[in-house]
């Protein structure tokens, strides 16, 4: 029999967890949440929150239990193609996994449930919409009953958000140190004096903050129903924190994305003779799952995506990821994920024991990785050396696609003229050397009208 393996990441919640056997995932539905999921499912709110492409669809399956004693049910859920998290977000697209959370709250109030958690870490996206993965996160609705989600959704959702929108995009990278939610203590004080002018942030940061001050340590739950909170005053409160997302607004603004493909030193031969060759590379490799390296705003992604592989366009700028999202969003694009990714500095294993949130390589490899105008920024830029990048991207991905920039390109120029060449051995000859000792150089094609090369490698 084959051994299954407990998920690390999955925990903290005593009413099931993740495993996985042979390369599956299945989730066990303990007995302590038997009947909250029999509800979940008979009462039809399964039905209708898979319907609306909010809930991960998921099938019961008989197999042995990780732990047969404390099994209620085994679930097969859909697996999603790649867990990315909300540091990895642009604004919009944390944003989105907050709306998605409250309609998913409001749908769970029609058939007499609620959510008993409100994590942005149980959202993924899914055909590029935010889609709750955590099927065990519903109970049954007690009138009177404060909302028990209500703290979480505020520091996972509406704190960063604020942050990100009112002092600077940059605070969602919080999110990596207070996994848990941006504290709203602190998030009040970072917040401008111009936040108390908006009603939203006044009741659910700043007051909400000064409640939890106060009572530290001590319950807010009402001694009884008629203390608590009644249904209306329930949709109240979602009302008043739908209105204080929606508040909450951020454009892009000094950041590089705007007239990158105006700036570059492609002729408008050159770039489309690089998108052709890219292309053919794809053709050739035919990969399902692509990672796309400073995919800035996507024109290459797309060449992958349209092609039906399901492509991560990741990019350090966060307008860039944010101008991707939108255009991916507003062409229905499902098979592409635009992800804020600093590759100097990548997501790393967070979390209890360092595994509740895996680390960019844990994630992989990708069936192929797009390099394009990216390692002369690493090289030169960042001091990364090429036999680094080599290893990189060998544990990256299968195939390799990637652009050679030597340093006579306008854009090496351009970096090398606020320091010193300390750069001897970033040439193209020592970056075949180096690289030839991780992969096979299948094919290498100058690009026309420049000096740059692409080349298409297989990893050894």
């Amino acid at each position: 029999m084959s051994d299954a393996q407990r998920v690390a990441a999955s925990f903290r919640d005593p009413s099931g967890f993740l495993f996985t056997r042979d390369g599956d995932l299945f989730r066990q539905v303990n007995q302590a949440y038997g009947e909250e999921y029999d509800r979940l499912i008979g009462s039809g709110l399964y039905d209708a929150l898979v319907g609306d492409g909010l809930l991960i669809p998921h099938e019961e399956v008989e197999v042995q239990p990780f732990g047969a004693e404390e099994a209620h049910k085994i679930i097969k859920p859909e697996q999603i193609r790649f867990i990315s998290y909300p540091y990895e977000w642009s604004f919009s697209q944390l944003k989105d996994a907050a709306l998605a959370t409250l309609r998913i709250q409001k749908k769970a109030l029609e058939f007499g449930m609620s959510l008993k958690d409100s994590s942005a870490f149980n959202i993924q996206f899914r055909s590029g919409r935010p889609t709750l993965i955590d099927t065990l996160s519903f109970e049954t609705y007690r009138p009177g009953r404060p909302w028990v989600a209500y703290r979480q959704f505020c520091q996972h959702f509406l704190a960063p958000l604020s942050l990100m929108a009112r002092q600077d995009i940059r605070l969602g990278q919080l999110f990596r140190v207070y996994i848990d939610g941006l504290p709203l203590d602190l998030t009040s004080r970072l917040l401008p004096k111009s936040s108390y002018l908006n009603f939203g942030l006044i009741s659910h940061i700043h007051l909400h903050a000064a409640v939890q001050r106060r009572y530290a340590g001590k319950s807010l739950e009402p001694k009884s129903a008629s203390q608590g909170m009644s249904r209306s005053a329930f949709h109240g409160l979602m009302d008043s924190l739908e209105g204080a997302i929606n508040s909450q607004h951020w454009k892009p603004q000094g950041t590089e994305w705007g007239g990158y493909y105006d700036a570059h030193n492609y002729t408008e031969q050159g770039l489309e003779h690089k998108r052709q060759v890219v292309s053919d590379f794809l053709e050739q490799t035919k990969p399902d799952l692509i990672w796309d390296l400073g995919a800035n705003v996507g024109m290459f992604s797309r060449l992958a995506s349209d092609r039906v592989a399901y492509t991560i366009a990741f990019d350090v700028d966060p307008g860039a990821v944010e101008q991707n999202y939108l255009d991916a969003k507003r062409n229905k694009e499902d098979h592409l994920l635009p992800l804020l990714l600093d590759l100097t500095n990548p997501s790393a294993s967070i979390g209890w024991h360092g595994e509740e949130r895996k680390s960019l390589l844990e994630r992989g490899p990708a069936d192929a990785v797009l390099a394009l105008a990216l390692i002369h920024h690493l090289a030169i830029a960042n001091n990364v050396t090429l036999s680094q990048l080599g290893k990189f991207f060998h544990q990256a991905g299968k195939w390799l696609i990637i652009e050679f920039v030597p340093k006579r390109d306008s854009q090496v120029q351009r970096l090398l003229s606020t320091r010193a060449d300390i750069f001897p051995d970033y040439n193209q000859e020592t970056f075949e050397k180096v690289f030839a000792e991780d992969f096979v150089i299948r094919l290498f094609i100058p690009v026309k009208d420049s000096e740059r090369i692409l080349y298409l490698m297989e990893g050894k």
